[in-house]
This record gives structure tokens, sequence and C-alpha cells, in this order.
């Protein structure tokens, strides 16, 4: 192998590791009528970190209308949700240590916002991930679908 093609091969090896380590940055708002602004989500398989912003536009306080952003298989949805009511507030609305809880967010108000990042490895091509809200009574509108490996839908991950 010639110098130049050693050059070029690192070059690509380089050009490689850095696209892997790139994060998939999201963002999605929430307001004071209890909506998310979108209803899906969608992140390519090749983003090894994703990095979830939820923005709540909304003018009411946490305590009063406070949003949250979690991910889960949607099989767990529902016990999640009614773990996080016995949770309560001070705990995010969150059940503590809870497995089948892939990503959340903290609990926030009108005007403030919350991130959350973590690793694509959790997820698997083709299962069914629902995001919702845990506040009590919100999940029955604020949810939409999550979708892991999609290449070409309406609210796709920039990197």
């Amino acid at each position: 192998m010639t110098k130049v093609q050693l050059a070029g091969a690192l070059a690509l090896m380089l050009v490689d590791r850095v696209a892997c380590a790139t994060t998939c940055n999201l963002t999605i708002e929430a307001n004071d009528m209890m909506q998310y602004n979108l209803h899906e989500l969608a992140v390519s398989a090749d983003c090894p970190d994703i990095e979830v912003t939820l923005r709540h536009s909304g003018k009411l306080q946490a305590k009063v209308m406070g949003h949250d952003w979690v991910l889960a298989r949607t099989s767990d949805v529902s016990g999640i949700i009614n773990g996080g009511m016995a949770a309560g507030l001070a705990h995010d609305f969150l059940p503590a240590n809870d497995r089948r809880i892939i990503a959340a967010t903290k609990v926030v108000g009108g005007g403030e916002t919350a991130t959350i990042k973590f690793n694509s490895s959790a997820l698997e091509e083709g299962a069914s991930y629902t995001f919702f809200c845990t506040a009590p009574g919100h999940a029955s509108v604020m949810r939409g679908r999550f979708v892991f490996g999609a290449t070409k839908r309406v609210a796709q991950a920039g990197k």
C-alpha cells in the first residue's frame, strides 16, 4: 500500500468514525392545551445517540400544567403511567428505577425546556415504541409514535 493509499484509507476511517459519533437531535413542543406539536418522531438506525429536547411553549407552571416526554415500548406504556401516578410530581410522574422506560425528561412548565440524551442500542428496528406525557390524564391525548430505523418520515432527526 502506498503512502497516498494509506492516507486515503485512514481518512475514510476517520470520517466513518466521526459519522458514527454523531448525535441525532429532535425537538418537540408541548403547550397549555395538553398537546404535543408532533404525533410521530423518526430516527435513522445509524444514529448511535439520540437527543430529545422538550419545549413547553405554554405559560402555566409545572404544578398546574407540567409535561414530560417519555419513551417506552408501546406494550409498557400503561404500566409506566400507572406507576407514575403513584410516584407523583415530586418524582416527575415516573416510577423509580423502572427499566421499561427507555428515556424520559423531567417535568417542565411554561417557558421551560428539558433535554434527554440516550443511546440507540436500547432500540430495535421495527419494534413498536410510543412517546407520551406521564402527568395524570395527559397520556390519553399526549402520545405519539416513535419510529426507529425509518429513513423518510415527517419529523426525522437531524444530525
